[in-house]
């Protein structure tokens, strides 16, 4: 009996987890059925965007080269004659005009012997005079005329050297410049050469030296614009001016010198950065940046076509993108004038997603140049 029980268990326990998985299948096909349906019946999702036009503009790549600021006018001031300072007139930073006495050395023996000379030039002066009085009347030669011309001239150069002496104890600023730190003092014995200062012009303009590889040197040429950038100031433009024709042997570099006009360049000797233009101008498109995707596979758009319906849809494209124009991103390949791009709102889109422009309508991109020099 026992047995027999059992054998009946054994059948009919597996054929009702057969019936109940039987039953759950079913009841899961309806359900996804039904999930089928109502989806059908659900509107298409639409995602909200707005659209810019791609247009084209004149496109010049650049580079940036590290640039050195100089005043047109630059001394290291020094002293041609050695001496003893009498006078000083050198304040670090203080603004000179052209002319004003920087440094006086003693010129007390150069006076005396000035005074000496003179005096000399007008014995000689006197005497001539009566030479040429007694020449007149046949009581003199002519030797004797003109030996006491010839000591008038003499004493005469003697006076414009010890006053030319005179002049160069005498150091003057040269130009309106700027004065920097010294170190001079009166008293103080001065030898040949001694650096006294430096002095820094003051102009409405200034220089900036840069270097750059051969390449981009053969490519440029003055009068064209070059932008300067002095720490987290405005860029200000400078025109080039000068390209060296030497071309550095070890580092294949050509130096170029670029001027800044206006009150605003900066100080002499500052480091600056510098962007110049590389090759020739091409077209390309310039579109949002918002509008440019960047991913594993690359840079992509997402084009605003009209399918077959009128309904707007997102089309993934490839493209290859360049240099960054403030809010707007240069497109060299992958794209043409006049398509439509999906700019704000695109993080949300995929391939064919239905879409909705928000706002006014399309977005119009400003045409303009990827370097935006004179």
């Amino acid at each position: 009996m026992k047995r027999r029980q059992y054998r009946i268990g054994s059948v009919v326990l597996p054929a009702m987890v057969l019936l109940a998985g039987v039953g759950l299948a079913a009841w899961k096909y309806d359900a996804i059925q039904e999930g089928q349906a109502a989806s059908a019946n659900q509107p298409e999702p639409m995602e909200t965007v707005t659209v810019a036009v791609a247009k084209q503009i004149e496109h010049r790549s650049t580079t940036t080269s590290i640039g050195t600021v100089l005043a047109l006018r630059s001394i290291t001031l020094q002293n041609e004659l050695a001496g003893t300072v009498r006078e000083v007139h050198l304040t670090p930073g203080q603004i000179v005009e052209a002319g004003t006495v920087l440094v006086a050395l003693d010129v007390s023996v150069e006076e005396a012997e000035l005074k000496a000379q003179e005096a000399q030039a007008a014995l000689a002066k006197t005497v001539l005079d009566r030479r040429q009085n007694l020449n007149h009347e046949m009581a003199t030669t002519q030797e004797e005329v003109d030996r006491a011309r010839a000591d008038l001239d003499v004493a005469r150069a003697q006076i414009a050297r010890t006053k030319a002496i005179i002049a160069r104890k005498t150091i003057r600023a040269p130009f309106r410049s700027r004065v920097g730190i010294a170190d001079v003092h009166p008293g103080q014995y001065l030898n040949e050469g001694t650096l006294l200062t430096t002095l820094q012009g003051i102009d409405h303009a200034a220089h900036v030296d840069f270097a750059v590889a051969q390449q981009v040197a053969a490519d440029l040429r003055e009068g064209e614009w070059v932008e300067v950038f002095a720490g987290a100031a405005a860029p200000v433009t400078a025109k080039i001016i000068a390209l060296d024709a030497r071309i550095d042997p070890a580092t294949r570099n050509a130096v170029v010198r670029a001027r800044i006009d206006g009150a605003n360049a900066p100080a002499p000797g500052s480091s600056v950065r510098v962007r110049v233009p590389v090759g020739v101008a091409r077209k390309a498109v310039a579109i949002p940046v918002s509008a440019l995707r960047k991913g594993p596979g690359g840079d992509q758009v997402f084009v605003i076509v009209h399918d077959k319906d009128g309904h707007a849809r997102a089309h993934v494209q490839q493209v290859q993108s360049g240099a960054m124009l403030g809010d707007e991103v240069v497109i060299h390949a992958g794209l043409t004038a006049g398509e439509q791009v999906a700019a704000s709102g695109s993080f949300k889109l995929r391939e064919a997603a239905l879409v909705s422009i928000a706002g006014d309508g399309v977005q119009q991109v400003q045409p303009q140049h990827a370097v935006s020099l004179h």
